[in-house]
């Protein structure tokens, strides 16, 4: 009895000094995840359905700016010789114009950060299922993403950066180019506001 009980404290002894020698996943990588969602082809998709979808919208606000512009360009030129009436009438349309303009600019904005944010999120979500596969496989235990100025990283090698072959890998395994998917708005082109 004595025997076994020194047995079982020297075999647990000797388990956890075999555990601890084990290798622990040590390698720490950076990835630009902002950059690696725009880069993927459903990324690229996405922001170029986005920008199609705003196009028309972006167009008819520069259409309303250029109306405001040469109403401007009309006061300007007419300082001197429009009466003070005709000069009131065309300030209150240049104004009413402007509110207008930016009233529909913001609306515009909105909408397409509502909609970059939904595509940010669809994409985000699937590229980090990629990331812990990718981490798991080659031994990461720390992947940091750089894009954002919060994280407090003041130097990184450029060995230790990740996003390429997260990219890659992500596209590699994506669904077909056939489905529909949407992407981030950080390549496509938001409304203008007014020039105040």
């Amino acid at each position: 009895m004595n025997i076994r009980v020194l047995v079982t404290p020297t075999l647990l002894c000797g388990l956890a000094v075999s555990l601890w020698g084990q290798p622990q996943p040590t390698k720490v990588g950076i990835i630009h995840i902002q950059n690696a969602i725009i880069s993927t082809k459903d990324g690229q998709r996405a922001a170029a359905d986005l920008q199609g979808k705003f196009d028309p919208k972006r167009r008819q606000l520069e259409k309303m700016q250029s109306e405001i512009a040469a109403l401007q360009e009309q006061l300007r030129k007419g300082a001197n010789t429009l009466s003070e009436e005709a000069r009131q009438k065309l300030m209150r349309e240049i104004d009413a114009k402007t509110r207008t303009l930016n009233r529909e600019t913001e609306d515009a904005q909105a909408e397409f950060d509502q909609e970059q944010q939904k595509i940010v999120q669809e994409l985000g979500g699937r590229l980090m299922q990629v990331i812990d596969k990718y981490a798991r496989d080659n031994g990461f235990a720390l992947i940091l993403d750089v894009s954002s100025p919060q994280t407090p990283v003041l130097y990184a090698a450029n060995a230790i950066d990740i996003t390429q072959a997260i990219v890659e890998l992500y596209d590699k395994n994506a669904p077909s180019a056939s489905a529909p998917t949407p992407a981030p708005a950080k390549t496509a082109t938001p409304p203008k506001a007014a020039p105040k």
